[in-house]
């Protein structure tokens, strides 16, 4: 009987606490966390000019709902931003010095503020002193091309008089591809894709004793974690950048300041990523 009496006192201890008006002591809001290749991106050597490029859309094309084995889910597995991060991390990159980009994403809201300025300068005969919009030589294209789950699943556990536990875990795979358009001539110049795992981990535990004849104590406790898809898509959209940048300079197409440098630079990036096992090695 008492430990009936405790296990209500909990309950209304519980319940207590979720009274409406409480504020939960949540953590305050911080920046986006950075990801195994943000240094990589911003740390990549000087252009020699800067590159003008436009962002129109990075779309989620794997149409991929989240994963879910209960019941239908209608959320989509990965987001839905994907051209806002991509801006974000061509404005990082290499410090902010390698990409000037130009707004097209909301280029309707554009326009129609710099018309609203010219017919008010006009109807009050001011000249427009408004500069001509800045006009990019490359666009970038692609999207979020691939969301394969449970890619790799597994667990294990085990009890032993009443106690144990157990532990489950899932991976599953986001692919990002980005290519660079040449706006003069319409032609791939580059091309990339990047793949990214999530993983998921659950683990619980628990435990069991009678207490008294034909009365059963039974605890269980247990934690789950998930990988943020948002900052997978964001590492395979730095990865992506990072890899244009360093096929750019192989190919000619642009270069770096310090022209010493893009030898290592193409060394480097291939040791890492088209042999990582050299790396691995090392």
């Amino acid at each position: 009987m008492k430990i009936k009496i405790a296990a209500l006192s909990v309950v209304a201890v519980v319940l207590a606490g979720c009274q409406t008006g409480q504020q939960l002591d949540t953590p305050a809001a911080t920046l986006t966390a950075p990801t195994k290749t943000t240094s990589s991106v911003k740390r990549l050597p000087l252009p020699a000019a800067p590159v003008d490029v436009a962002v129109y859309d990075f779309p989620d094309l794997t149409g991929q709902a989240k994963p879910n084995e209960s019941f239908a889910e209608y959320s989509r597995a990965v987001t839905q931003g994907g051209g806002a991060m991509l801006i974000d991390v061509l404005k990082k990159t290499g410090g902010g010095n390698w990409f000037r980009v130009v707004e097209r994403t909301g280029l309707k809201n554009l326009v129609q503020e710099r018309t609203l300025i010219e017919n008010t300068q006009k109807s009050y005969g001011r000249p427009s002193g408004l500069p001509p919009v800045r006009f990019a030589g490359l666009i970038l294209e692609g999207g979020i091309v691939g969301y394969d789950s449970n890619e790799l699943t597994g667990g294990a556990g085990a009890k032993y008089l009443g106690i144990g536990g157990d532990m489950q875990y899932r991976s599953d795979v986001v692919t990002v591809n980005l290519r660079a358009v040449s706006v003069q001539t319409g032609e791939i110049l580059a091309s990339t894709t990047t793949t990214k795992q999530v993983y998921s981990v659950q683990i619980r535990g628990g435990a069991y004793k009678f207490v008294t004849a034909g009365e059963l104590l039974e605890v269980e406790l247990g934690q789950s974690r998930n990988d943020p898809g948002s900052l997978a898509v964001r590492e395979g959209i730095e990865l992506a950048v990072y890899s244009l940048v360093v096929e750019g300079v192989r190919q000619g197409l642009w270069g770096l300041q310090d022209k010493s440098q893009e030898k290592r630079l193409i060394q480097d990036f291939d040791v890492k990523y088209k042999n990582p096992a050299v790396s691995s090695a090392s």
